[in-house]
């Protein structure tokens, strides 16, 4: 993959959900439309949900050819919102970062390109338990998602809420929910690649991590051929971060979490 703009949903980090115990994580049979759900996932997580995570992340490019490019990034993440990649070696000063619905490619330590995007993996994974529901609402309208379709289904022998298409649809908008944790796992949305194109995104082998959940392995497909994998480790929650770990304009002289 191309380190630039042009395809952002590859820069996304995992999902993780807060503290959990055996009565949180009943089902909630009374959720049938997307704003109960929406809802429900504030519910089940607020004041509970951890406010930033560090980690590590192995990340493998699949070409056409059948060879794949291996390579490291550091990411640093700040609910709601704020997202910081550094590619290793982290000295070159190159990254992205996405802040205020802002995405910023970060080349040689300065602000290489820039543009509006809404990050909806960001949005789904974590911003959802901390911003109001009205404003994730309108975020996901915003997205393309169809939030007046909602249906449930099964995904990986687990029951989910699937918002955004009809059963057999596999290439409108549309994102899975995990049923009994609320949390998501799964993305469906068309993209632009040279040439138009169905991007599915999954959160798989979820585990607890720091009294929440993470999804240590994130895929990416593109027309069902698997492009890209995310793999995580060195995990930590609750990290204090430098005021300016944000700030495009310092992204050298910020102090790193590393």
């Amino acid at each position: 993959m191309r380190q630039t703009l042009s395809l952002p949903l590859f820069l996304v980090v995992l999902t993780l959900a807060g503290a959990w115990n055996g009565s949180e994580s009943a089902p909630s049979d009374d959720i049938t439309t997307a704003q109960q759900l929406v809802e429900a996932m504030q519910a089940r997580y607020a004041g509970k949900w951890y406010a930033t995570l560090t980690f590590t992340q192995t990340s493998i490019q699949h070409k056409k050819d059948g060879t794949a490019d291996t390579t490291l990034w550091y990411e640093a993440l700040e609910m709601p919102g704020k997202l910081r990649i550094d590619f290793d070696p982290i000295s070159e000063g190159n990254g992205f970062l996405f802040r205020a619905d802002t995405a910023y490619s970060i080349q040689n330590g300065v602000v290489a390109q820039s543009g509006p995007q809404v990050h909806s993996l960001l949005l789904l994974g974590f911003d959802v338990y901390f911003l109001p529901v009205e404003t994730s609402i309108k975020k996901l309208e915003g997205l393309g998602f169809d939030l007046t379709k909602f249906r449930e289904a099964q995904w990986q022998g687990r029951p989910v809420y699937v918002v955004g298409a009809d059963e057999g649809d596999e290439t409108s908008p549309q994102f899975w929910i995990d049923r009994e944790n609320l949390y998501f796992v799964r993305q469906i949305q068309p993209v632009w690649s040279g040439g138009k194109a169905s991007q599915e995104v999954q959160f798989n082998k979820y585990e607890r991590a720091g009294g929440g959940w993470v999804s240590p392995e994130v895929l990416f497909y593109i027309n069902g051929n698997l492009a890209f994998e995310e793999h995580y480790s060195e995990m930590k929650t609750g990290m204090t971060f430098d005021a300016a770990l944000f700030d495009p304009a310092a992204w050298r002289t910020a102090k790193h979490w590393r």
